[in-house]
């Protein structure tokens, strides 16, 4: 089968050097190497989100775990968790805080929109969790995370950052983002399977006991990752919780080996450029985009599907004539909006032109 080109909202291509890493010899999740790697991964993490947080490490599932860990860990019955939502993945937080057993205050807005700050920070006078997507898959927008921060008061700040991480601006610390879960398929260039998350001192001493998830229950997980402090005899002291899946760690290691090594201020720029580069060739074709103008993330685009073309037979069209692949829109836009991304590897122009000539041509606008 000839190379797919991924473009959608889901995996990305990945990095070759996070390829590579998923095809050298497995290490075992205990082996002194991989703790090596491992500790290593935890550091550049902190980097790439922005903090110093001592717990940030990659949990072993995909972003939607992430997400599940955030809530499991920090909700007690009857707290009040003031949930944006502006998309799809800011309704699944709804959903995954209503299970903990939080009372859900959900502060709605248009799908394409960003976030209301004020609105979000009037919901409740003393909400024991906020909770936002940074910039959300379903819709490409980006919302202003620094301002939540700034206003959340004694809450807890808890953020979506799957498709932001390693793709656009984000500063957990400075913009007081308490704790934050992310996906390694987008941004950072790697295959799905990992989440990347963070939670400061401040979430951690409000944790839940006993989350209602063994798994997911991070205070069992902390010394599993070497975390700071835990030392004796001048060697960290490690308790086994799982298995880790130690190739996707690996590669992992080896994708933010990649990003740190270009330097993170220029991965954002060319992230921007591309991103740019799209939205602009796009409307140069005559297509509308979707996402409110100055809120558009760069790293997803979401564009209009034109008045009578069948969403579904473009998108076909493009995967069997140039094995490029797009996404569809989601929720009530699943027919009407497509979603372009352009993260990591494929945040370059050779992607942008690819992209624009094959569109071009299937919509007979070349």
């Amino acid at each position: 089968m000839r190379e797919r080109h991924l473009f959608g909202p889901g995996p990305s291509n990945p990095y070759p050097e996070a390829t590579r890493a998923l095809a050298e010899p497995l290490l075992g999740h205990l082996d002194p190497e991989f703790l090596r790697i491992m500790d290593e991964t935890c550091e550049m993490l902190r980097t790439v989100w922005g903090t110093s947080n001592a717990r940030t490490l990659p949990l072993s599932a995909t972003g939607s775990a992430g997400m599940e860990a955030a809530f499991v860990n920090t909700v007690h019955p009857g707290d009040v968790v003031v949930v944006a939502v502006n998309g799809l993945f800011g309704q699944r937080m709804t959903d995954v805080a209503a299970r903990c057993g939080a009372e859900v205050i959900a502060v709605e807005h248009e799908w394409g929109q960003p976030v209301d700050v004020d609105r979000v920070l009037s919901a409740h006078p003393s909400p024991a969790i906020i909770a936002a997507v940074h910039a959300e898959t379903s819709t490409g927008v980006r919302s202003d995370i620094a301002a939540l921060g700034a206003g959340k008061g004694d809450a807890l700040l808890l953020v979506d950052a799957v498709t932001s991480i390693a793709g656009v601006e984000l500063r957990a610390d400075d913009w007081g983002i308490d704790l934050g879960y992310a996906g390694t398929q987008k941004c950072l260039g790697v295959a799905p399977g990992l989440a990347p998350f963070t939670i400061n001192d401040r979430a951690f001493e409000r944790r839940v006991e006993k989350p209602r998830s063994w798994y997911l229950d991070l205070g069992m997980l902390g010394g599993y990752v070497g975390e700071a402090g835990l030392k004796e005899g001048g060697k960290a002291q490690r308790t086994y919780h799982h298995t880790a899946p130690t190739a996707m760690v690996a590669s992992l290691h080896a994708g933010l080996t990649r990003i740190l090594d270009e330097g993170l201020d220029a991965v954002w720029a060319r992230h921007q450029a591309a991103g740019d580069a799209l939205q602009t060739g796009l409307e140069a074709m005559g297509l509308e985009l979707f996402a409110a103008e100055g809120h558009r993330l760069p790293d997803l685009t979401t564009v209009k599907v034109p008045e009578g073309v069948d969403s579904a037979a473009v998108r076909r069209e493009l995967l069997e004539r140039y094995d490029l692949e797009i996404g569809a829109g989601a929720g009530a836009y699943a027919a009407s909006v497509w979603r372009i991304g352009l993260m990591g590897h494929n945040a370059r122009p050779d992607a942008v032109l690819l992209v624009l000539a094959a569109l071009a041509d299937v919509l007979g606008r070349a």
